[in-house]
């Protein structure tokens, strides 16, 4: 595991909990976590891992608001 993995795990656990909390009336924590975890997983290698923790946060809660609207 290297510091940019450890962080990177850092910052989806604390973006898991931020829209966990946000969405927890509307949206199943595993749901919530599901996006995030493949919000992260598109955004790897395509930014710098300093815009990471940002970039994640905007586009988890875009797809939750998204999977939201669906539904």
């Amino acid at each position: 595991m290297t510091v940019e993995t450890h962080q990177a795990d850092d910052i989806t656990a604390e973006v898991d909990s931020w829209l966990t909390s946000e969405f927890a009336s509307l949206l199943p924590a595993a749901d919530i976590t599901a996006i995030v975890r493949s919000a992260r997983s598109d955004l790897e290698g395509q930014i710098v891992p300093e815009a990471m923790g940002e970039m994640l946060h905007r586009l988890a809660r875009f797809r939750v608001l998204r999977t939201l609207e669906r539904s």
